[in-house]
């Protein structure tokens, strides 16, 4: 039997993940620490904190895994962009891979980001092969760098690899301070949504959505950088306003109260040919499925933050 382990578990990604694994027939593991993983039959949780690398080693040593997905990551909005903490886990990281490999690791999948990709290069779209890596943050530096050394390293061991750079996404269990979960939470309390001007293109995914192409990528035999995203340009006024009709909150919407965040790109779409022909993995979310889905979500939590 195939035994997956999955770092973050608990998280945003990750929990997604863990049904549709056990769907494809892995041994599955999941691996946590401030936040308690729900009940989920066939799933084994592990408490480690991944930042000791005595805990680290001890964990791979005894689970083994033949295949890892590693989300584990810093991503409280607003600071991961330039905290140290993405140094330590860049270098954590490393030493996952390394443990996972020496203790019979085959197939290894982790999460890089848009934010690796030169935002001032102009392009239609962002693409794995052509389009300039130039990080412009401490964020996006560590993952690139991971991403660079679990290429040569997999090029050195014959460790079996890939590397998702995930663009933006939505759906439960999103931090209640993100784009898609703010403006929900505003519209169901009645409070006024202050925005940008909102003319920004952006590439969004249903977090399940973004779940599966990861499973998918892990099942496949595709190396290096793919992008996990729709490939679909949309106005993020657009996206406000699909958010807004439901909930009968458009004079609800300020646009243009706030200013564009600082070194943030006017279009940023990913090139998903890797995905679809080589992956073979297409969506199956369509954008007002997802919104749908993460409303009803968002109702439940009488706009409680989430577990």
């Amino acid at each position: 039997m195939k035994t997956v382990l999955v770092t973050g578990a608990t998280g945003f990604i990750g929990r997604q993940s863990l049904p549709l694994l056990l769907a494809q027939s892995y041994d599955v593991h999941g691996v946590y620490w401030k936040q308690e993983p729900c009940n989920i039959p066939d799933v084994s949780f592990h408490r480690a904190n991944l930042l000791d690398a005595s805990q680290l080693s001890s964990l791979l040593q005894k689970v083994r895994p033949s295949h890892l997905l590693h989300f584990a990551w810093y991503a409280v909005p607003g600071l991961y962009w330039t905290s140290q903490e993405n140094k330590q886990w860049l270098n954590s990281s490393q030493h996952l891979v390394r443990e996972f490999q020496s203790n019979g690791g085959q197939r290894a999948v982790l999460a890089g980001t848009c934010a690796e990709y030169d935002w001032s290069f102009v392009a239609d779209a962002y693409d794995e092969r052509s389009s300039p890596v130039v990080p412009a943050t401490l964020y996006g530096q560590c993952k690139q760098s991971l991403g660079s050394f679990l290429d040569s390293f997999s090029r050195d061991t014959g460790l079996s690899s890939a590397w998702g750079r995930i663009f933006m996404l939505y759906g439960p269990h999103e931090h209640p301070a993100r784009l898609v979960s703010g403006m929900i939470r505003a519209f169901l309390q009645h409070q006024t949504a202050p925005c940008t001007l909102g003319e920004q293109i952006r590439d969004v995914l249903y977090v399940k959505d973004v779940a599966a192409a990861f499973v998918a990528l892990l099942e496949s035999h595709v190396s290096g950088p793919v992008n996990i995203a729709s490939g679909e340009p949309l106005r993020v006024k657009d996206l406000i306003d699909q958010i807004a009709r439901p909930l009968n909150g458009q004079s609800l919407i300020r646009f243009g109260e706030r200013p564009m965040p600082a070194g943030e790109p006017q279009k940023l779409v990913a090139n998903v040919r890797r995905l679809h022909e080589e992956v073979g993995w297409k969506p199956n979310y369509s954008l007002s499925q997802g919104l749908e889905e993460t409303i009803d979500w968002w109702s439940q939590q009488s706009v409680a933050t989430p577990d």
